[in-house]
């Protein structure tokens, strides 16, 4: 069988894409849908299975096939670094469907349809992605998204010349094609350039696009594991990051979480925010912080306190957002302040209590002053 170099091209693009996004996940720089990952981990699966079923011997079979192990990959990826949430209706009922497929396949061998049903769901399997995307783009910023648009392009063209490829065949592609183009004209068609998506000011390609500057942040390891630290300076209030993950009731929260292993942010009386998989899970504790959480209608801010110089580490008083008295955790942040344990913030003198209310980072359910004069 002769090899089409465009099937090499498309080979060589998606490969490329998944090991730059595996590469993004690793750096902390890409928050991705859990929900998408999950569906298309399924619908490629089932899709390269029918392909092959249908196509025995076609190339693009081979394709179909390294594309549902790199999504099972990135999905083990994920899974590593954040739970899963109940899924929205869209995702449900993209789930349904991929499920419906798997059915059509393999009980009834309806191969066909199995094969047109997966493509009717890669739509829908994109559209938590689009939804993130649309909030904050910085959460799929990778080329990733570009290499797999161009190596959609190859395998249409290895269709394209592939003798008595039918609707299956092309209608797959398509789909993949102006779906993963979307996100990245979502996300800015100059994070094609990788120097730019790494954070680097020398990649200098403007397309639809806006000039970003360099990353932030630098992940590195302290005494107490890993920490985020300053690649820039920050100035006095200006903001930082925003928090972000799934919310969850309190009655929801995992069992057994304490101590350093707890990422679940208390955002009000009965609801937390779960971990992001992103930059904001890694900031540390102080008593004595560089920044603080500020709460506002459009979401939750880090903020800096007083001006971060670049290389010194971003930590937080967690205090400021715990109203458990029952909670507590052992503190190594080797601040001259230090309070040797972390607790509620109706714990903390009282002198530290009005210091964190003037400067405004006191969670607005803990924001009542005479709460914590009565338990002080």
């Amino acid at each position: 069988m002769t090899v089409e170099p465009w099937f090499i091209v498309a080979m060589v693009l998606s490969l490329s894409g998944y090991a730059i996004y595996l590469a993004g996940l690793r750096r902390h720089l890409l928050e991705p849908s859990r929900a998408s990952w999950l569906i298309w981990t399924v619908a490629t699966g089932v899709e390269a299975a029918t392909y092959v079923a249908v196509n025995p011997g076609e190339p693009q079979g081979i394709v179909f096939i390294v594309s549902a192990l790199a999504c099972i990959v990135v999905t083990l990826a994920m899974w590593r670094r954040s739970r899963w949430t109940r899924p929205s209706s869209t995702e449900t009922i993209c789930m349904a469907a991929s499920l419906a497929a798997i059915i059509l396949w393999l009980p009834l061998q309806e191969t066909f349809w199995a094969h047109m049903l997966v493509v009717a769901a890669v739509p829908l399997g994109f559209w938590p992605t689009w939804a993130s995307v649309w909030e904050d783009r910085a959460r799929e910023r990778s080329p990733a998204w570009g290499l797999w648009t161009l190596g959609d392009m190859a395998a249409l063209l290895v269709t394209m010349r592939s003798p008595g490829s039918g609707v299956g065949e092309y209608a797959y592609v398509v789909v993949e094609l102006l779906c993963h183009a979307s996100v990245w004209f979502m996300v800015g068609l100059a994070t094609l350039n990788p120097i730019r998506s790494f954070g680097r000011r020398e990649g200098k390609l403007r397309v639809l696009d806006a000039y970003l500057p360099a990353n932030p942040f630098a992940v590195g390891e302290t005494h107490i594991g890993k920490a985020v630290f300053a690649a820039q300076g920050f100035a006095q209030a200006e903001t930082i990051v925003r928090f972000s993950g799934p919310i969850v009731p309190a009655a929801r929260l995992p069992q057994g979480l304490s101590g350093a292993s707890d990422r679940y942010l208390q955002i009000g009386r009965d609801r937390y925010m779960g971990p992001s998989g992103r930059i904001d899970d890694l900031i540390n504790h102080s008593c004595s912080p560089n920044a603080g959480l500020r709460f506002t209608d459009d979401g939750v801010f880090l903020v800096a306190l007083r001006p971060i110089a670049p290389g010194e580490e971003i930590a937080w008083d967690y205090s400021t957002t715990l109203a458990d008295p029952d909670w507590s955790m052992q503190c190594a942040c080797g601040s001259p302040e230090c309070r040797g344990v972390i607790r509620a913030f109706a714990l903390l003198p009282v002198e530290v209590q009005d210091r964190y209310r003037a400067m405004g980072i006191v969670a607005p359910y803990l924001d009542e002053r005479d709460m914590g004069r009565r338990v002080a």
